[in-house]
């Protein structure tokens, strides 16, 4: 009697999983699609970033949250691109949530899906944790063909963000000062740029070089600048990862940040570094207060537009010794697709619009857009006309990606952190008692442990 009760019972279970079976496979394919990448495709297996696509734009409907790091324009600026996005796409609601530390406070949501909608991919998510959290967009091969910097975070051929911009750095300069201190010629070489501040120094009231090394951040931005001062778009990403020690004299990363070091240490920066203040040096900027700041490109519109002095304010090419003088193109922060959100398409629309149609690119990050399609801004299209140099680095090689980031992580040497560039500054002005070449061998030490960990070598 138990054996046929079990027997039945076994049936029974049998038979409700055929019919759970049986009911799913009418509904809608949501399998992988044929990339393997673990997007959604639709039911003729079309991935979903292509899919979207094909609909008229008053079918693609929704509700989606943009989240953003731009606090000082979420209410305005981007309520101009959501009824201007709204014009193409009518049934599509946006709303907006913008982070003051962005990377910090999107971080802890990572772990659940409120994440928005659509975000930027914060640069502390490991790259190869990426598809865990994100969108597809395509794949590497079809997305290079139509933008630029699309490489630098994908992950096993698939891309999962596209920069909202590429930036590049160099110095922003005030004209008027440069003129009052009787420098007639931008300065191309290191020593043609101290020249140039010692000039400002003797002949004005302004301050040479600013480094705002209170905020901390600012001192970051030398880093965008380091392919300039090799010369070379395979230093970065190629060299950088044969060398153990790219610190030592002659090398770039020496070459360059004993520059930072030498401006420091001849007083051709603020008096008291200490009590920096960014905000308001962008304002002392475009009244002739300083001279000159290293920043990248996207920084070129808010000191314009920080008073009424706004043509005094330019940016030239961060002054190099190399043979070459080139503007390396970086990716800005990547605009990507919460892969738990249930507002897909909608947000694939704007995506779409925020890179090809907003102009975010060159009027709010002050570089060029990301898609190929988008002519040149005039004043950078001159500078291409006359021979200047814009070019993305050479991406890693394959199965080294990431490679970089670990070894800078697990050495701490920070390339783009704050903290050694002011050991630096402060060793520069007496602060410690340290050399140059005492910081340059602490961070070759740090760095060869951590490559010799990271490579197997």
């Amino acid at each position: 009697m138990m054996n046929k009760r079990l027997m039945l019972l076994l049936v029974s279970m049998l038979l409700l999983v055929g019919i759970i079976v049986g009911c799913s496979s009418d509904g809608e394919d949501t399998s992988s699609d044929s990339n393997g990448n673990g997007g959604e495709t639709t039911g003729d297996d079309k991935p979903l970033y292509e899919a979207w696509k094909d609909k008229d734009p008053s079918e693609i409907e929704g509700d989606i949250t943009v989240i953003t790091h731009r606090t000082d324009i979420v209410d305005t600026v981007y309520q101009e691109y959501k009824d201007k996005f709204n014009e193409k796409y009518p049934n599509v609601n946006v709303s907006f949530e913008a982070l003051t530390d962005y990377g910090g406070e999107i971080m802890p949501r990572m772990n659940t899906e409120d994440y928005g909608d659509v975000q930027y991919l914060p640069v502390q998510v490991p790259i190869e944790d990426i598809p865990n959290f994100f969108e597809p967009l395509g794949t590497l091969d079809e997305m290079e063909e139509k933008y630029l910097g699309v490489e630098e975070r994908e992950v096993d051929g698939t891309v999962y963000g596209i920069p909202i911009a590429v930036t590049y750095t160099g110095i922003i300069y005030n004209k008027a000062v440069f003129e009052e201190a009787g420098v007639t010629e931008l300065p191309k070489t290191q020593a043609e740029f101290i020249d140039a501040l010692q000039k400002v120094k003797d002949n004005t009231d302004a301050i040479p070089l600013y480094t705002n090394y209170a905020a901390g951040w600012p001192l970051t931005q030398w880093e965008g600048a380091i392919s300039t001062t090799a010369g070379n778009v395979d230093y970065y990403n190629v060299d950088m990862l044969e060398d153990p020690t790219p610190f030592d004299e002659g090398d770039p990363h020496y070459e360059h940040y004993k520059l930072m070091y030498d401006v420091a240490e001849k007083g051709l920066i603020e008096a008291d570094p200490l009590t920096t203040d960014w905000e308001a040096s962008k304002v002392r900027m475009n009244n002739g207060e300083i001279a000159t700041m290293v920043l990248g490109s996207w920084a070129l519109e808010q000191v314009q537009g920080a008073g009424e002095n706004g043509d005094d304010i330019a940016i030239m090419a961060f002054p190099t010794d190399a043979e070459d003088t080139i503007f390396s193109l970086g990716a800005d922060l990547n605009i990507s697709i919460n892969k738990n959100s249930d507002q897909k398409e909608a947000a694939f629309a704007w995506v779409d619009w925020f890179i090809h149609e907003s102009g975010y690119s060159v009027e709010q990050a002050g570089g060029i857009s990301a898609s190929k399609d988008v002519p040149l801004p005039e004043a950078l299209a001159e500078a291409e006309a006359a021979g200047a140099q814009f070019s993305m680095l050479t991406p890693a090689p394959e199965g080294k990606e990431g490679k970089l980031d670990e070894i800078d992580k697990e050495s701490e040497v920070g390339l783009w952190l704050e903290p050694n560039k002011k050991i630096l500054i402060e060793a520069a002005i007496g602060n410690r008692d340290m050399s140059f070449d005492d910081v340059m061998n602490s961070w070759n030490e740090d760095w060869k442990a951590a490559y010799e960990k990271v490579m197997g070598e």
